[in-house]
């Protein structure tokens, strides 16, 4: 392959990453610094296969992710913006460099010509290292594939089309962040989708917020807030590491250890939003000390009752706490889950990802029909050599090894389908 060509989708920098994949490796090199970890892809859209020719161009980007390294100047930049990181996981991120020998990439053959097919993507190495690979191998991925498999798109509206999602969140008041890198159509429309979310939060009056982005580098390039703290691997990896009795308390316990005040906003359905709960009245003094909830599976419309109830038992007032929402968030509902947040006492933000940075349609259809985006995950496998499970609110969408769900709902009380 050659070395001169473009390489598709590779990050404009370290930072063109989430930021919680940031704070989340501060945390494991604070609590499992020499924890052993794997990753591994799933593809979910039956019948949608990549091209030899993605394949290659995505392997041959991969083998330069080495290339990006931490400038001074960034550095400089995320010791201020983001006070939590302490200067020792700066000193860290200076020296990390991508290994792009811990990725294997396999192209799986289904189309007669062998030019279509399935691929098995794998990262395997210390956890510490492999946490980063996981978004800016989607990102990747995903512009991969627009660029050389599905090309019936164009950018024709993009930018007027984010703009008027912006102006319809805001003058309704709703308080949002972008949250679209791992599933980005491209650099450039995450790029542009961010700018005209600023200039949109420049213009309202109307109460609604634009709080920043996931992605870090856009952060400092547009000077917003970068947004994130826990992601489902972090309760994943400590239930496979120390057990899954009191998972969810020793987890925010040992997050909190990292992070004391600022980042505390609970994910709760890794293993189900109903075991969180349980857990979660069983300890009153950690729930008043976390600020809020994120909710990411499941029906967002039964959420606010259920958490108002949680709170209620707990003697917490429910209207100091904050509601994210952050699956498959779209301006209709958003709209929806903002006024019934209002209605029961609770302040809520929305994490909005796909529908703003791959939102679509094809041109052949004479832009009618939706380019719909690539329904992917990357999630960790393993830690330890133990299987990684996660359950959702979704109870039939579970990852990871078929035998450690099935223990781990039978811990939980869950139905096994």
């Amino acid at each position: 392959m050659s070395t001169e060509r473009e390489l598709i989708g590779f990050p404009v920098s370290l930072l063109d990453s989430d930021l919680y994949k940031f704070t989340m490796q501060q945390a494991v090199m604070r609590h499992f610094p020499d924890v052993q970890a794997s990753y591994r892809f799933t593809h979910r859209d039956q019948g949608r296969y990549f091209s030899r020719e993605c394949y290659e161009r995505f392997s041959e980007a991969v083998s330069r992710f080495d290339r990006l390294t931490l400038t001074a100047e960034e550095r400089d930049w995320l010791a201020k913006a983001y006070p939590q990181f302490k200067p020792d996981y700066l000193d860290y991120l200076a020296r990390y460099r991508f290994k792009p020998e811990q990725v294997r990439i396999q192209f799986i053959p289904v189309s007669e010509d062998g030019q279509y097919g399935n691929l098995d993507i794998e990262a395997v190495g210390p956890w510490v290292e492999t946490i980063l690979w996981e978004v800016p191998l989607m990102a990747c991925l995903s512009e991969t594939y627009f660029r050389t498999v599905d090309t019936d798109w164009d950018y024709e509206g993009q930018e007027e089309q984010a703009y008027e999602k912006a102006r319809t969140l805001l003058d309704a008041g709703c308080v949002f962040s972008e949250f679209g890198t791992r599933r980005r159509r491209s650099y450039r429309t995450q790029d542009a989708v961010v700018g005209v979310l600023v200039k949109a939060n420049k213009e309202t009056t109307n109460g609604g917020k634009l709080l920043g982005t996931s992605n870090v580098h856009l952060a400092r390039k547009y000077d917003v807030a970068p947004i994130g703290t826990i992601a489902h691997e972090w309760y994943m990896a400590v239930g496979a590491i120390k057990g899954y009795e009191q998972v969810h308390y020793l987890a925010l316990k040992l997050w909190e250890d990292v992070y004391p005040v600022g980042l505390l906003l609970a994910l709760t359905d890794t293993f189900s939003t109903h075991a969180f709960f349980k857990e979660f009245l069983q300890h009153p003094e950690q729930a008043k000390r976390w600020n809020g909830l994120r909710q990411d599976s499941g029906d967002p419309f039964v959420y606010a009752p259920y958490a108002r109830e949680v709170y209620r038992q707990l003697d917490i007032d429910h209207t100091e706490k904050m509601i994210i929402y952050s699956d498959a968030v779209t301006v209709d509902k958003a709209l929806k889950l903002n006024e019934q947040c209002h209605e029961y006492g609770f302040r809520c933000s929305f994490g909005i990802g796909t529908s703003l940075t791959n939102d679509f349609k094809s041109v052949s259809s004479g832009r009618k029909e939706k380019s719909k985006a690539l329904n992917m995950v990357i999630k960790l496998a393993s830690v330890s050599g133990k299987s990684t499970v996660k359950i959702s609110d979704e109870l039939s969408k579970n990852t990871g090894d078929r035998e450690t769900v099935k223990l781990v709902k039978q811990i939980f009380s869950l139905p096994s389908e």
